[in-house]
């Protein structure tokens, strides 16, 4: 009998980490995966406009500059995971605990608002993406049944309902770190309408069927007023930044990964890996994109091929992007639900509620586990990211918005200020004056970006009536 305790208690250490957490499994592979089903979202779809707004010079020199501040300020944030030192230190499983450890204060309360204010925008930039997507199959499939002039408009409502059913199901997941094969599988998707955008854009411009591109993007007086120009190229920014936004769930990601080796050295390999794989995507996608629809780029480059032929493939196209959204909402979204409920659990410890599991069994090899504030909760999350997203399915603007409020506070100022805290690196040395300076710059690029996207859903406001939305 001593030693099946011995073996079990064997069993139960080789199943938990050495702070009694779950043990982590993860590898630099699946968190690149987390990381491309991170970044390769939406925001891809949009890059064509951005750099019609943008032109030659500028579009590609700001998608690499996004890259090259995104790589660093990531390896900056992945040195924060553990406390101290950053093989022994205590682990920091989540980015606010990361800030509370590196600078406390009241900036735990700015990086929890910038945080989960962010994830919660991105779960409904997400839903408005999945509902146009799906749209656009079922208008492009009315479209070779009854020809090319038939009334084929529809709703975008039916979509995004059905994307938040589809949530409402994955959501009651109860651990993060078993969503490596939803991620997977998303980030196939992302490369496959990636491709898709990809190579439609060449066959377009080897077709000869191109418009007129130019130096500095769309031209005053010509393509936009002097004003558009302005908001339109503040916009791209956000685009672009919001293109690169995953410095949120990064320290998330990071706890998936098993040590040794040091997580650390780990997810800057992963994080490598996963930029250097969108930047070569974004590249093509927006360059070729540009190339192929000029300065009249679309917002959404999978919408400006048409709804006709090849109907199938765009078809193809829409449905990855519709599957990679699905996990990729779940991404964003596991890490904010685990916040509210470690929350709730700390401050109502005794509350059955919060831990007690209610097992439901479909047949002998089928069944889950449900917890009713998780399911209530989650639940609720969805339903109102679901509701918000159709009062506002303005995609480029929120897209943009989304990026703007995300890219500084959470991809440089906080890594930034972690880093000097750190380090203890002197106020004022040539070091602390070099990541001021990024950090400051990086602060005007998100300010002139939120004023572009406000902007923009301000305009679109006027010509909208809520729940109206159709393609």
């Amino acid at each position: 009998m001593e030693e099946d305790g011995i073996i079990m208690a064997g069993k139960m250490d080789e199943e938990l980490d050495d702070d009694g957490r779950p043990r982590r499994t993860g590898t630099v592979w699946t968190a690149s995966s987390h990381i491309v089903t991170a970044v390769i979202g939406s925001g891809v779809l949009s890059l064509a406009w951005a750099m019609a707004q943008l032109g030659w010079i500028a579009g590609p020199l700001a998608l690499a500059l996004f890259a090259l501040i995104t790589v660093y300020t990531s390896s900056l944030l992945a040195d924060c995971y553990r406390t101290d030192d950053p093989i022994s230190g205590m682990r920091n499983v989540t980015y606010m605990r990361a800030v509370k450890s590196n600078l406390g204060g009241n900036k735990i309360w700015l990086c929890g608002l910038c945080q989960y204010v962010n994830l919660f925008g991105v779960s409904i930039g997400y839903t408005i993406t999945a509902g146009l997507s799906a749209a656009a199959v079922s208008k492009s499939n009315c479209f070779h049944k009854k020809g090319q002039e038939a009334a084929c408009s529809i709703s975008t409502n039916v979509f995004m309902v059905g994307y938040g059913i589809i949530q409402i199901f994955l959501s009651q997941l109860p651990n993060f770190h078993k969503l490596w094969w939803l991620s997977i599988v998303a980030a196939v998707m992302s490369f496959a309408y990636s491709f898709i955008a990809v190579g439609l854009s060449a066959a377009r411009i080897i077709s000869g069927n191109t418009r007129k591109t130019s130096i500095t993007g769309t031209i005053v007086g010509v393509d936009v007023s002097a004003s558009q120009k302005v908001w339109s190229t503040f916009q791209a920014l956000g685009d672009i930044a919001f293109s690169y936004s995953y410095s949120m769930i990064l320290i998330e990601i990071q706890d998936t990964l098993r040590s040794p080796p040091a997580e650390n050295k780990e997810m800057k390999k992963a994080s490598l890996i996963g930029v250097v794989t969108t930047t070569t995507f974004y590249m093509l996608c927006g360059c070729l994109g540009y190339s192929a629809f000029g300065n009249q780029a679309p917002g959404n480059i999978l919408t400006g091929f048409g709804f006709y032929e090849p109907y199938w493939l765009i078809d193809v196209g829409n449905v990855c992007i519709v599957a990679h959204l699905v996990g990729a909402y779940q991404v964003y979204c596991q890490p904010l639900f685990a916040a509210v409920e470690t929350w709730f659990a700390r401050k109502c410890p005794g509350l059955q509620i919060l831990t007690h599991e209610h097992p439901i069994t479909i047949n002998k090899n089928l069944g889950c586990n449900i917890n009713i504030f998780r399911l209530l909760w989650r639940t609720t999350f969805v339903v109102i990211s679901t509701v918000l997203a159709m009062l506002m399915p303005f995609f480029n603007d929120v897209l943009s918005l989304l990026g703007a409020v995300g890219f500084w506070p959470l991809s440089v100022y906080f890594p930034i200020e972690m880093y000097i805290s750190r380090n203890h690196i002197a106020r004022s040395s040539p070091k602390w004056m070099l990541l001021q300076s990024l950090s400051f710059l990086c602060f005007l690029v998100s300010l002139a970006a939120a004023c572009g996207s406000i902007e923009g859903v301000a305009q679109s406001l006027q010509h909208y009536s809520p729940f109206t939305s159709k393609t």
